[in-house]
């Protein structure tokens, strides 16, 4: 039984969440009528937007999740993000290791294993980002070549996976040593949510927030506003007494990093692209 917190104007509300009941999880193909729903989108968006024809069904599927299956609404957002893509990658280009050099010089974000649901794995070090040394332009192209780079890897997964679909990622977000004068960063928290949830939305399967000072929480207070429903849930802050069972019953030993216990050696994101 995992905990997150829903951030209340009277306080704090610790709910219970059953890590193994998530929505939409690797092998849910739909069902019809949400299939007849992607249809009618692809349809209302093409006539706005021919470059909709790029995006396969499954990516339309996400968009429509993302705002509860309401055409309109969907709609809506996905011609949001083709406009973005035209100006953030155009030509459907990239984001280059040499984009963002400084951002993976730091060593803070880990691209490596899976969850037992077959997830994609990414370790965030959060004492390792200094707002005193980011560009926010270079960090929102880090963003998205992180989540490029991820989905990258659920392509692969799902091409060796017998058949079960997995879509989304998971991550573990260690947050020791953050201090708030030295690595408190709103601006690029909030530029971070907003990229993966306006333009990669329904890709986050859960985030594990670990080893986290109380500190945080004054953070967590501003940044929470800024993150919607549907993402809000995915969040789950772990307790020091319960960090290895938490993570023990979410990773496979093989695919835990060793700095929890696991054996897996986490290795240099600018080795691994460059």
């Amino acid at each position: 039984m995992l905990l997150f917190i829903r951030v209340k104007d009277d306080g704090e509300e610790l709910v219970a969440m059953d890590y193994c009941k998530e929505e939409h999880l690797a092998g849910d193909d739909g069902d019809v009528t949400e299939w007849k729903k992607v249809a009618e989108l692809r349809r209302v968006v093409e006539a706005q937007d021919p470059a909709c024809k790029e995006e396969d069904d499954y990516s339309l599927r996400r968009f429509l999740r993302a705002r509860d299956h309401n055409i309109s609404k969907s709609s809506s957002m996905l011609l949001k993000y083709l406009q973005w893509k035209r100006e953030f990658k155009p030509g459907n280009r990239a984001i280059a290791a040499d984009e963002v050099r400084n951002e993976l010089a730091q060593e803070k974000l880990y691209l490596q294993g899976h969850d037992r649901h077959g997830r994609p794995l990414i370790y965030l070090f959060g004492a390792r980002h200094f707002p005193s040394r980011r560009d926010l332009d270079e960090f929102k192209r880090f963003v998205v070549f992180i989540l490029d780079q991820t989905c990258a890897r659920l392509s692969n997964s799902n091409s060796n996976s017998g058949g079960i679909r997995q879509e989304k990622f998971a991550a573990v977000a260690d947050l020791a040593g953050w201090g708030y004068y030295a690595n408190c960063d709103i601006r690029a928290y909030v530029a971070a949510l907003e990229i993966m949830q306006n333009y990669y939305p329904e890709r986050l399967g859960r985030v594990f927030l670990i080893h986290v000072p109380y500190v945080f929480m004054a953070a967590w207070k501003i940044v929470y506003p800024f993150i919607d429903d549907n993402t809000k849930k995915k969040f789950v802050f772990v307790a020091d007494k319960d960090l290895e069972a938490t993570l023990r019953e979410a990773i496979d030993e093989s695919n835990l990093a060793e700095e929890y216990g696991g054996k897996l050696k986490l290795v240099s994101l600018a080795t691994m692209v460059s």
